[in-house]
Order: structure tokens, then sequence, then C-alpha cells
């Protein structure tokens, strides 16, 4: 896993998500928790994980209006000329994405485990849930 940083965009997947969204828009978002939400997915690889936990946070800073976690310029950009309204009906999928991202059957929690930064990893996690709630 290419990480530099617990936060969610602090990744490689992260960061190629991040040029698709800028390209793509709202459908990358939708598509990033569709593939985690799938039921007939039976374990969450990390770059479907980590794309689906920075397409949460995406929707949470459009939601919110809290853009501070976005650090990224061209999405930051893309962030301040979306409409909100697009997304309203996706942050509870966002929540369940992430549930599925921290849950038995992904890879994404069982990495960051073995690290010394899981409970910073685990912070973060904690601040996006509740960002979406």
């Amino acid at each position: 896993m290419g990480t530099w940083g617990t936060g969610s965009f602090d990744n490689d997947s992260a960061a190629d998500f991040i040029k698709e969204v800028v390209e793509d828009g709202v459908v990358a978002l939708r598509e990033a928790l569709e593939i985690v939400l799938d039921p007939d997915l039976e374990y969450v690889e990390v770059e479907e994980g980590s794309r689906a936990m920075a397409a949460a946070e995406i929707i949470a800073a459009l939601t919110s209006g809290d853009h501070r976690n976005i650090t990224d310029d061209d999405l930051l950009s893309w962030v301040e000329e979306a409409d909100a309204k697009s997304v309203t009906g996706q942050r509870e999928q966002a929540l369940d994405a992430v549930d599925r991202v921290l849950g038995p059957d992904s890879e994404l929690p069982e990495l960051w485990e073995d690290s010394d930064d899981l409970r910073e990893w685990q912070r973060d996690v904690q601040r996006l849930r509740s960002s979406l709630t």
C-alpha cells in the first residue's frame, strides 16, 4: 500500500481517485461507494477500501461545507464548485461504505493493525464517521 499518512487522501489509491472525481464528478463518488457495498463482494481489497474512504471524505465535505480535510487543490476547486445537493442522498451510503471498509472482511484495517500509526488512523476514521452522521 503506497501510504504517506493516516488521512483519507494519504495513499496512492486515493490520489488516483481524486483525479477521477475531478474529471467525472459525482459519478466517480457513487461508483466507489457502490463497489464496496455490493453484497456479492466478499472481501474489500485495500484499493477499493481506500477509494471508498476518499469518496466518503468528499461527500462529508460537500454536505457539511467543511473543506479543511480536502488537501488537493484541484479537488478543493471541484468541491467548492459542486452542488452539495447532488450528493445529499449519498451521505448514509457513504457511512455504510466506511463501516464496510472497517469491517472484518476488509484489508485496510488489517494493514493498519500492524502500523505504529494505528491509533492516529482510527481517530481520523472516527472523525470521518462523525462528520457523516
